[in-house]
């Protein structure tokens, strides 16, 4: 095989391989709206009752002063009767702590935990020992819970007892920036669409971390949450289904996050994403390729060729610069040419179909989502090459990484400065 032929080929990958997943989500997600959510939709929320099963939701927090008492006075205001709130103070260096024991003496069903700086995974630990409830959720201290979350998260275990998680919606709440409404398109046609898709073909990568519900006895099961992964969340999601548990997405359980809204502290936060699903494949690969788990080898087919694809845009972008720093002309490049006449505009109209079938979906939980769909025709261009970018680097992190080191967390960028009311 020649050099030009191996270069088209590679070309034909790079192009390839995103069309064929944006087609996959697109028809996932059509199926599971039309299968299941149309008529969710007009399901209403019950009167709670004495006999519901007890929810503890989960708090860790980390300097987060600025958002705990709204992200606990939107707790207490849940249309479900039997709950508790056990928020974890992880060391914070703020004022959380005596915040937190503020509204302690504010709300009765309130319980306060102090652990030194131990990381996101040991603060749920640590609340999972002291939670009375069969159904635990987990929301970060910076988000703010629709009041009826819990209502449709704990209808999933109470259809069957298969059920070992539920992962909840988050929306964007940061978007008075372009990063900001772009990622607000994204949540919607990349996250939302994608684990819409993933339900459907019956394995769903990750759970949102910021928003999720474990039955008690399946977390217990699998050890709870790994105090030395990036991303907990990655982690608990392959434990439970390896374990023969299923994880369901649930579109009607919002919660309004804060996210990054500068460059730096968004590459900062899809670095650690991507080391996450690193580390996550790299401790259970070995479990996934059982035979009983079978039905998780397409979502290891898609993770090895996503982080192959990255490398690939890495070495065909290296190629031409290295043509062009040599004096090739572009017009050498006739597969590059090419690629670009007719595959470069089915790509743009792939993504901006998707992002148009996600906000015609997602928009009855956001209507305010569609000021944001014309900054959605600049992800291609840009969060394309930082997810590219935080994968190449991120893979051989998670590599070298030691295992048994704990996680620890730092306060990240949320976008305080442009938050919308």
């Amino acid at each position: 095989m020649t050099s030009t032929e191996l270069l088209e080929l590679l070309i034909l990958f790079t192009v390839g391989y995103p069309s064929l997943m944006a087609t996959i989500w697109i028809s996932g997600g059509l199926y599971y709206y039309f299968h299941w959510e149309r008529r969710q939709s007009r399901e209403t929320v019950a009167p709670s009752r004495e006999d519901d099963p007890w929810v503890t939701v989960l708090v860790p927090c980390h300097n987060e002063a600025e958002h705990i008492d709204e992200t606990i006075g939107h707790l207490f205001r849940q249309n479900y009767l039997n709950y508790e709130v056990i928020a974890i103070n992880d060391g914070s260096r703020d004022d959380t702590g005596p915040r937190l024991d503020a509204l302690a003496r504010q709300y009765p069903n309130l319980t306060v935990l102090h652990q030194p700086n131990q990381g996101k995974a040991t603060a749920l630990n640590n609340g999972l020992r002291q939670a009375r409830g069969e159904i635990v959720v987990g929301i970060d201290g910076d988000a703010v819970l629709d009041y009826d979350a819990l209502y449709w998260m704990v209808a999933h275990f109470r259809q069957s007892p298969r059920v070992g998680s539920v992962t909840g919606n988050p929306r964007v709440r940061t978007r008075s920036t372009a990063i900001g409404k772009i990622q607000t398109g994204e949540f919607s046609s990349i996250i939302g669409l994608i684990k819409r898709a993933q339900r459907i073909y019956g394995m769903v990568f990750t759970i949102s971390g910021v928003v999720c519900a474990f039955r008690r006895s399946a977390l217990q099961q699998v050890g709870a949450w790994s105090t030395d992964m990036i991303t907990e969340d990655i982690d608990v999601s392959w434990k439970l289904q390896l374990a023969g548990w299923q994880v369901r997405y649930e579109p009607r359980a919002v919660c309004w996050v804060l996210m990054p809204e500068t460059l730096r502290g968004l590459f900062r936060q899809r670095l650690r994403w991507a080391q996450g699903g690193a580390e996550a494949f790299l401790r259970h690969l070995g479990a996934a390729l059982h035979w009983r788990n079978r039905r998780f080898w397409p979502l290891l087919v898609e993770y090895v060729i996503s982080v192959a694809w990255c490398y690939g845009m890495l070495a065909l972008g290296g190629l031409w610069l290295v043509d062009l720093a040599m004096g090739a002309p572009v017009s050498s490049w006739s597969p590059l040419e090419a690629l670009l006449r007719w595959s470069g505009g089915l790509l743009v109209m792939l993504c901006l179909l998707q992002f148009a079938v996600s906000f015609f979906i997602d928009s009855r939980y956001d209507r305010a989502m569609y000021r944001c769909l014309f900054w959605c025709i600049w992800y291609p261009f840009f969060y394309w090459l930082i997810n590219m970018a935080t994968v190449v680097v991120a893979f051989p992190k998670a590599v070298v990484r030691r295992r048994g080191q704990l996680a620890t967390w730092t306060s990240p960028d949320r976008g305080e400065r442009f938050r919308e009311p």
